[in-house]
């Protein structure tokens, strides 16, 4: 068998266990080589795997031949008769990110968009050194060091499959080459003064005279540190199962830990609200602030976009929350959900039997959804006391970052509900009767 045979056997044995028959996969085309092999791979295959291709351009627009790229994209599509989506993007609001950083996220943005049973893209064993050494030159920890997968599986997102990863940058050319295919340089791959460029040119040849074999060793170390990042998400699940409810921390947990199994169990909860990582140095201060401050005290550690709080022994994570206006009014028509822009959440409103909110009784007036301004009262329950709103606020442990911020719902001028608090007994639904029920998340 040649070689090219076996880098396709190679290839075809590695990811058809991962490509069930007649997936639908989307191909990430820049048009350089690695995406030009890996479509012209895909291609041969799909008839032996039943797959149905499509592939996808992103256009950053960051180079003056950004347009002439998307057309040798969109050509050669044409020629293997597979189905293309160009999609324009504008990088500018990302920029202080990095370049690079800014193209990966809307890129990734871009698939996600996409329907598809997985989307592939044409990382190599070069492209998993180059990110294996970049991460521990940053100081990352095991997770980032894991480098990347052949299989990503993401909750809520199409799973990343790489067919290339374990196949070197020179089997990659010697295929083009073989095959006669064309494609686009990127002059951008030139400039060592990206540090990813810098790697490529400068370092990693000369690695090379020394230990020749480097790709397979580091990429062996990326799947060592793949693993022990696996064993630690383990341990912190077995933590979580007793710290973690409702989307909140039990600050008692962090506190009964050792200091890098409790560093390990905040990641793990920051990491499940979607928030981004913090540096070592802030992630050791977090955890110092969470766990020595004062029972009664309210603790808020803000990093970029985000917040970590402290309140009644629980730990919050959430987005930074701007300013808002306090005389917003939001009519309601009947409609199942809402955006609530104080607190950048969707309000769900639910028709449920024998309890919650009388319709019936939403009837007599316009109903409206307001912001609360202070000296708030109702009566939670028949026969029951009138009470202030704060004083409910506070029996129900709302964080106070949230009590101003919370949807109080009005019929005409009278106050009917605060979800998750209280309903007024005035407009609670009786046995039988249809009520509805206001969520928010």
């Amino acid at each position: 068998m040649s070689s090219l045979n076996e880098f396709s056997e190679r290839v075809s044995a590695q990811i058809a266990p991962l490509l069930p028959a007649h997936s639908s996969i989307l191909v990430g085309l820049s048009g350089g080589v690695d995406s030009v092999v890996l479509l012209h791979l895909l291609k041969e295959l799909s008839a032996r795997f039943s797959w149905q291709l499509t592939a996808l351009h992103v256009h950053h627009g960051i180079s003056r031949n950004a347009d002439e790229w998307a057309r040798f994209c969109a050509e050669l599509c044409a020629r293997h008769h597979i189905s293309l989506h160009i999609e324009h993007v504008d990088i500018a609001p990302l920029r202080a990110h990095g370049i690079e950083a800014a193209a990966r996220k809307l890129r990734h943005a871009a698939f996600a968009r996409q329907s598809s049973d997985f989307v592939a893209l044409a990382h190599h064993a070069d492209d998993q050194v180059e990110t294996l050494l970049l991460q521990l030159l940053r100081g990352a920890g095991v997770r980032g060091a894991s480098a990347m997968p052949q299989l990503a599986e993401r909750a809520g997102s199409v799973p990343l499959v790489r067919p290339l990863l374990n196949c070197s940058r020179r089997e990659i050319l010697d295929y083009a080459e073989a095959h006669q295919l064309q494609w686009i340089e990127d002059e951008s791959n030139a400039d060592d003064n990206y540090p990813r460029n810098f790697l490529r040119h400068r370092v990693l040849p000369l690695l090379g005279e020394r230990f020749p074999a480097y790709r397979d060793t580091l990429s062996r170390s990326a799947r060592h540190f793949a693993e022990a990042s696996m064993l630690l998400d383990e341990l912190a699940q077995q933590d979580a199962a007793q710290a973690i409810e409702d989307g909140t921390l039990a600050v008692a947990a962090l506190q009964a830990l050792s200091p890098p199994r409790a560093k390990n169990l905040l990641r793990y909860f920051l990491h499940g609200a979607g928030a981004p990582m913090p540096q070592a140095t802030r992630l050791d201060d977090m955890l110092r602030q969470l766990c020595a401050a004062r029972k009664d005290a309210t603790v808020c550690i803000s990093y970029g976009d985000w917040q970590v709080r402290r309140y009644q022994d629980k730990v919050y994570a959430l987005r930074a929350m701007g300013g808002f206006d306090r005389n917003f009014v939001l009519p309601w028509h009947g409609e199942t959900e809402l955006d609530w822009p104080a607190l950048n959440m969707q309000l769900h409103f639910k028709h449920i039997e024998s309890s919650g909110i009388s319709l019936a009784k939403l009837q007599r007036a316009p109903v409206t959804l307001r912001l609360r301004q202070g000296g708030e009262v109702l009566r939670p329950q028949p026969n029951a006391a009138t009470r202030t709103l704060k004083n409910l606020l506070q029996e129900h442990r709302v964080p106070p970052w949230q009590r101003d911020r919370l949807p109080l719902l009005y019929c005409g001028e009278e106050l009917v509900c605060m979800p998750g608090v209280a309903i007024a007994a005035e407009y609670q639904a009786a046995a039988k009767e249809t009520g509805m029920q206001m969520l928010y998340e």
